[in-house]
């Protein structure tokens, strides 16, 4: 790799990342005061919301917000919501997704159908496993010590009005170094290969496959993956169907909770197998969906 181009990389990706910043901060202080203030009375509907959990948890979790996937995945530990409560809220959970978008010149318009997808595939989801599995849920054990935090270590339980303030910052700073790092790897990428459409023909752009290789990406519980994501697409390098069937394998920090907070590990592994065949499912209809129509 030649000086040139890293440079280049470097320069373009530090120019895109200064002008999205003041959106991010923006987006994030609007979250942080919604989700100060509505957070707990969102968290204690869904925990006694019974038949309609699904449908309440997937349109809590596609607010974009860093820690209602964490809440769901504790509420379940506890024996408070379903499996399919708690994969409609991983399946519809937006994590970075729609304020990244949202900072992007001429992405914003693909909010609205992200966040209609996610809701339906994840309220669709989650009745469909909770009528062919059942509505049991784990033994209640609400004294379990399991600790609901999100991103940046960002408390989501007792929380202090600092945070209005300082969680966007901090929350602004960590995702614009995502956006600036992976701004330069697919820049550089994309110079070595020659063009945005060389490096989707090595991630199988144009295939069935892309959504199964998106969504196996998408299960990393960090929320730079949203943002890799929504960088691929945009640049050209996956498509639309890949998009979305990689933000629904991601559901944030959840994952990560389920994984090393429930101690049935079978249960665990169940949870996380069927939210990667959900979301690969997902994308390869979409995948042929627009293939015939398009």
């Amino acid at each position: 790799m030649s000086g040139v181009i890293l440079f280049e990389s470097l320069k373009d990706a530090f120019w895109d990342t200064l002008f999205i910043i003041p959106v991010l901060f923006l987006t994030f202080l609007l979250i942080e005061v919604v989700e100060f203030y509505f957070f707990d009375k969102v968290s204690s509907y869904v925990k006694r919301s019974g038949a309609y959990a699904p449908l309440l948890g997937a349109l809590a979790a596609s607010f974009p917000q860093c820690g209602f996937s964490v809440i769901a995945s504790v509420l379940y530990i506890r024996g408070f919501i379903t499996k399919g409560a708690l994969l409609a809220v991983y399946l519809s959970t937006s994590d970075e997704a729609v304020p990244v978008l949202l900072s992007m010149p001429g992405q914003a318009e693909l909010v609205l159908p992200v966040i209609l997808l996610k809701i339906l595939i994840g309220v669709s989801a989650g009745y469909a496993f909770d009528f062919f599995f059942g509505q049991k849920t784990l033994p209640q054990n609400g004294g379990m010590d399991v600790s609901a935090r999100g991103c940046c270590e960002h408390a989501l339980e007792g929380k202090d009005k600092k945070d209005l303030i300082l969680h966007p910052v901090v929350h602004t700073f960590t995702i614009s170094t995502f956006i600036f790092a992976i701004s330069v790897l697919i820049n550089i990428l994309i110079s070595l290969f020659g063009s945005a459409e060389a490096l989707g023909g090595l991630l199988m752009s144009g295939s069935p496959m892309q959504p199964l290789m998106a969504a196996l990406f998408g299960l990393i519980p960090n929320c730079a993956i949203s943002v890799a994501l929504i960088m691929l697409y945009a640049k050209g390098s996956i498509a639309f169907c890949s998009l979305i069937s990689g933000l629904c394998a991601n559901s944030g920090l959840g994952i990560w909770v389920i994984l090393t907070k429930n101690k049935n590990r079978k249960d665990s592994l169940f949870i996380v197998s069927s939210l990667f065949l959900i979301s690969v499912f997902a994308g390869m209809v979409l995948y042929f969906a627009l293939k015939f129509t398009g």
